[in-house]
């Protein structure tokens, strides 16, 4: 799936990449204050990391709609009748990395309001979760009502959040992709060992996609890809993150516990877990938590780079050149020096949250205290001396 991916993407892009130079299409430099490029470059590499995405899962989802049986190798015909059971779920999911497509084209050409993209994120978010249970923190529903209500609402977040992390984390040559790809790696290992084959699927796709874009964006750019690569990178990221299995509460004898099997062998956007992650002796609550370690570098950005708005009295949705990037040039490194030292934070927090769901808890505490390790020596370096404005 890797492979597919990188087949869509590398060449869309360098097709479209003639196809501005000819028309004239580019991201003009100076025309927002967070754009610091000097030369005008095509802002089209999205549309190949989206169509990377789009093409095979819709081939897919129409292959198992309309062909018959026979069409599929013996090993993936068990898997059927889960997939089949689940094409309304990944059409409103390819639905709505559509439209967050078509928000970030519109907002690349014309510009929309913070306030807008964000309604539009959250209600994308809300339709995935309400009517596709795309949620995390399964656990609250034993709480009842409230429970489940508060499930909602902190999935509906997560997506928003993610979203907006991505998104503010395109700001340099590679870095969204860079650091997308790094963290679509590490679920596509993590999936793979927990038995989730379609998601792993979606991981690696997207995978796929980021490297065939990546091919022109770094180190020096030839295409950009925008918000509208931006947006479905952080959607899609988001709904990996909520569809993998983390946590399986209570003793499993047999490796599978009761209720999941059905998840395993149906496949589709449901979650999973092999028999060899559940009877290691890991596997405790703390596996919820490997989201945020995965990806705590660009919630590291996020929040930081919305602290510093904050104290400087400006609004927290303003475009500018306060984020980790920027600082860490303002710091002495070069832009690519920038660019992969997050890459390489990101490696590093990745590869422990992705062992999570696997650990003892004793070692799960050892990979906490590294990634706050992690982050809190990025604070210092960053903020020990004068302020990074």
């Amino acid at each position: 799936m890797i492979v597919v991916g990188l087949a869509i993407s590398l060449p869309v892009c360098g097709l479209l990449i003639r196809w501005s130079c000819a028309r004239g299409a580019f991201d003009e430099p100076g025309t927002e204050a967070h754009k610091q490029h000097t030369q005008a470059v095509p802002a089209v590499g999205g549309v190949g990391i989206f169509l990377a995405v789009a093409i095979p899962m819709l081939a897919v989802g129409g292959a198992v709609w309309l062909g018959p049986t026979s069409w599929f190798p013996q090993p993936l015909q068990e898997h059927l009748p889960g997939l089949q059971s689940q094409l309304p779920a990944l059409a409103t999911l390819l639905g709505c990395l559509l439209v967050m497509h078509v928000v970030g084209w519109i907002d690349d050409c014309r510009g929309l309001g913070a306030g807008l993209k964000l309604a539009i994120q959250l209600a994308v978010g809300s339709v995935l979760v309400i009517f596709f249970d795309v949620r995390i923190l399964h656990l609250l529903d034993q709480f009842g009502p409230l429970g489940v209500l508060g499930s909602v609402i902190v999935s509906v977040l997560w997506i928003g959040l993610i979203t907006n992390a991505m998104n503010m984390l395109d700001n340099m040559n590679g870095l969204s992709a860079g650091v997308g790809a790094i963290i679509a790696g590490i679920y596509l290992a993590a999936t793979l060992v927990g038995g989730q084959w379609f998601v792993a699927a979606m991981s690696a796709l997207l995978l796929g996609g980021l490297l065939g874009f990546g091919v022109y964006n770094f180190p020096r750019a030839k295409a950009f890809m925008g918000d509208r690569g931006s947006l479905v990178i952080g959607l899609l990221l988001a709904v990996i993150s909520m569809r993998t299995t983390y946590f399986i509460p209570g003793e499993l004898a047999g490796g599978f516990p009761e209720g999941m099997i059905g998840a395993v062998e149906g496949g589709g956007l449901s979650g999973g877990v092999s028999a060899s992650v559940s009877a290691s002796g890991g596997g405790g609550w703390y596996g919820l938590l490997m989201p945020l370690v995965v990806m705590a570098v660009p919630l590291y950005d996020f929040f930081t780079v919305i602290w510093i708005r904050l104290r400087l009295g400006t609004s927290p949705f303003r475009g500018d050149c306060n984020h980790f990037s920027h600082r860490l040039v303002r710091r002495g490194l070069s832009p690519v020096g920038a660019v992969v030292l997050i890459w390489l934070c990101t490696l590093a927090t990745g590869l422990g949250g992705s062992m999570l769901m696997t650990l003892a808890s004793w070692q799960a505490a050892v990979v906490a205290v590294q990634v706050i390790c992690v982050l809190v020596i990025l604070a210092v370096l960053e903020f020990s001396s004068s302020e990074a404005e």
